[in-house]
């Protein structure tokens, strides 16, 4: 997802979107959804939840992450 669809799920759920970065304004969706800030944090290419629509951004951050 790029960053403009992401700030626009952002001011939808009312979350500001100023100076943040992707990573970080990701996180702050999955809170006001009410999930774990689990973006990026995927290690091993391992995570249970299938359903997160963040789900192959996050297998990407989580591998530069840590490279």
């Amino acid at each position: 997802m790029n960053m403009q669809e992401v700030r626009g799920m952002a001011k939808e759920l009312g979350v500001k979107t100023s100076r943040m970065s992707k990573m970080n304004l990701i996180k702050a969706i999955q809170l006001s959804e009410g999930n774990f800030n689990c973006f990026a944090s995927a290690v091993g290419g391992e995570c249970d939840q299938q359903e997160c629509v963040w789900r192959a951004d996050c297998f990407t951050a989580a591998t530069k992450l840590q490279s």
